[in-house]
């Protein structure tokens, strides 16, 4: 009776091993992305079925994951949380129009909290109001903002710019869809996001009272790919990035989105 019970711990005790050996394989071999929802990077082409996520880092993830030999997953995060998610393995990279040339609220370059890819895409944030509560042509600087409400996605690039700009609340979202939905009720008096997206929403549909301010300039931006620090993908999801640059295929990407690439991945460009 007790060799018996011996064998069957003996299998058990196998089993086990093998099972956590095959999860560990599948997790080195799957890629998990960390987004939020927003044209043209990362979003539903039709917004009644979450299995059609498409847009410029949706594919250009896929490409990535198709030379690495890594099966790609995407995960919708809370953007506030985005270092929290990555440092504690729920994902294994910030992937979504992620700014990399910036500050957090904290005044703590983003290029201190993780390592960044190659920067791939330009961008910029961009001040967006409603013509039915405020007049257009009454704010044409940034001074004009100083005892506005604004509204930003929690942790982001704009929302570090709004809280630099004006004297009040500024209304903390969790995705930069919520804001123009914040503007829409006229709860506010502007919103900061990035122009990519504000470009696809603007003055269409739902959002046709609301207008891109073009008179108010931010600096430009960049956008990389975050990983853990230390992490060993960077550089391999940098080799993949030149290597479908060589290809042809980002340039194809950003003709497809109306997106721009850096100059500074196309100077890596050595294919004739």
């Amino acid at each position: 009776m007790k060799k018996l019970l011996s064998l069957i711990m003996a299998i058990l005790m196998v089993a086990t091993m093998l099972f956590a050996f095959a999860s560990c394989a599948n997790k080195e071999d799957t890629l998990v992305c960390g987004i939020t929802i927003y044209e043209p990077m990362n979003y539903y082409e039709d917004p009644t079925d979450t299995s059609t996520l498409t847009g410029f880092d949706t594919e250009l993830a896929k490409l990535v994951g198709e030379k690495l030999g890594m099966k790609v997953e995407f995960q919708v995060i809370d953007w506030g949380n985005k270092y929290v998610e990555l440092n504690t393995g729920t994902i294994d990279c910030i992937w979504n129009g992620f700014t990399s040339n910036s500050k957090d609220d904290d005044g703590v370059e983003r290029s201190e909290k993780v390592d960044f890819s190659h920067a791939y895409l330009d961008n910029k944030q961009c001040v967006v109001i409603n013509k039915d509560k405020i007049a257009l042509d009454s704010i044409k600087s940034a001074a004009d903002l100083a005892g506005k409400k604004a509204t930003a996605e929690d942790g982001s690039a704009g929302a570090t710019y709004a809280k630099s700009v004006t004297t009040v609340e500024v209304v903390s979202k969790t995705s930069q869809m919520d804001t123009f939905i914040e503007l829409n009720n006229k709860t506010v008096d502007f919103a900061v996001v990035d122009v990519l997206l504000a470009e696809k929403i603007v003055g269409e549909g739902d959002f046709a009272n609301l207008a891109i301010v073009e008179t108010i300039n931010i600096d430009p931006e960049v956008y990389s790919i975050g990983f853990k620090k230390g992490s060993e993908l960077t550089e391999k999801v940098n080799g993949a990035l030149v290597e479908l640059l060589n290809e042809g295929k980002i340039e194809e990407l950003a003709v497809k989105y109306n997106v721009r690439v850096t100059d500074s991945l196309m100077a890596l460009k050595t294919a004739k």
